[in-house]
């Protein structure tokens, strides 16, 4: 987490010098795109024991420091763009369209698969990484392993964000932040942060990027609502500069990047795009983080080109990546097919359907998904055991859990093509 402490004073004069007080957000909406302006806030540590260095650092880390003030953009005429950006924007929107109703079309549970895949991606992206094997264990209460439960817990987010994108106001967005943080940290849930935050950086006069200061929170986040609300604008677009917008005002005081892009996929819900699976669009942005992280600052520079243009690239190599697992994931469930030999009515076969969205189980959770008895449960389970299609992988006796090995091999076949790269 980045968090400072609480500035203290007024905000004073300061570069590129904000229009207006922070009750009140700034006057007017301005005609054409404008760069985040900053202003000028004083600042003191809560303790002396929290400042490190030489005498003249101390002082100076108790000196003002710049935070950013984000025009407003819910009522500005429109998201103005370079031609080949437009369609670029417009080709990714068919891309995904045609992408949804294909896997969307399908019996498998392929919407589960790609929303655990992107929940993995966007939390690598915040260098949470961890395997398929981790991960479906952590669905299943292994709490052992920490990236992979925050990365469950990014999944519940991430499925909050859908769940409720029919109506995104502020009890949505702070639903996905609680559904994400709720366990870890509950403390940072249940309203926009109350003291300031930075990116980078030891203290806010070395951050690489200062966000607005927490008084100013309330006002930014309701223009960033309403422009969300429009249905003026491109949705891919609307979307993307939607994410920039809120990556910018980090209403948060963690787990900004996760929510910021659970709201991508919200917002293409929201507006129709998508209907029945979610673009694994994180899978995109991870194979160049650090241009992704570029064009944020360009959208903060006052360019909204380059965020928009990014995300069309990275939904084109996220829908390459996402075709490739769905292919995987159909070629494992026709193998599973042949190595079956059960009953036509037996629960080996509904039990192979769900082991593709849930691809590690237990008894217990057999029986609660499937509505049947244990003695039924336990011997499904030891019919796909037979067949090879399940694998234990943990427990003894009540304790024990399975997996499906091809299935979580393909999930890691999915991440490695992503090229996992990492931001400096």
């Amino acid at each position: 987490m980045n968090t400072a402490r609480k500035p203290k004073g007024p905000p004073a004069g300061g570069q590129r010098k904000a229009r207006s007080n922070p009750e009140g957000g700034l006057n007017l909406a301005p005609a054409t795109w404008q760069p985040i302006e900053y202003e000028e806030r004083s600042w003191e540590p809560d303790h002396e024991d929290n400042i490190w260095g030489s005498k003249s650092q101390r002082h100076k880390e108790r000196g003002p420091y710049q935070a950013a003030v984000t025009p407003p953009i819910a009522e500005i005429p429109a998201v103005e763009l370079p031609p080949e950006v437009e369609v670029l924007a417009n080709e990714a929107s068919i891309a995904i369209a045609r992408f949804d109703a294909e896997v969307g079309a399908e019996i498998a549970p392929f919407s589960a698969i790609l929303l655990r895949s992107e929940s993995a991606a966007s939390s690598e992206i915040e260098n949470l990484t961890a395997g398929a094997k981790a991960i479906a264990m952590a669905e299943l209460g292994d709490q052992s392993r920490r990236n992979a439960v925050q990365v469950v817990a990014n999944t519940t987010a991430m499925r909050s964000a859908i769940a409720l994108a029919d109506n995104l106001d502020k009890a949505t967005i702070i639903a996905m932040h609680t559904a994400l943080l709720q366990d870890e940290h509950p403390e940072w849930t249940g309203d926009w942060r109350n003291e300031q935050v930075r990116i980078g950086g030891q203290t806010v006069h070395t951050a690489t990027f200062v966000p607005p200061h927490h008084d100013r929170v309330p006002v930014a986040m309701d223009d960033l609502i309403r422009f969300v609300a429009r249905d003026d604008l491109a949705p891919f677009v609307q979307a993307a500069v939607a994410h920039a917008q809120f990556e910018t005002i980090h209403p948060f005081p963690d787990g900004n990047g996760r929510v910021g892009r659970a709201l991508i996929h919200a917002i293409l819900r929201n507006k129709g795009l998508t209907e029945n699976v979610t673009v694994p669009v994180s899978a995109g942005l991870l194979v160049n983080v650090d241009d992704y992280f570029k064009a944020l600052n360009e959208y903060r520079a006052g360019d909204p080109a380059p965020i928009v243009r990014h995300l069309a690239e990275a939904s084109f190599e996220a829908i390459d990546n996402g075709r490739h697992l769905v292919a995987d994931i159909r070629n494992v469930s026709r193998g599973w097919k042949e190595k079956i030999t059960a009953r036509s009515d037996a629960k080996a076969w509904p039990l192979s359907e769900l082991l593709l969205r849930q691809p590690a189980i237990d008894s217990t959770l057999v029986q609660e998904e499937l509505g049947i008895r244990q003695q039924v449960a336990d011997r499904a389970i030891e019919t796909l055991v037979d067949a090879g299609v399940l694998t234990k992988v943990s427990g003894n006796h009540r304790s024990r859990k399975w997996a499906a090995v091809e299935i979580l091999d393909a999930l890691d076949e999915f991440a490695k093509r992503t090229g996992r790269r990492k931001a400096h």
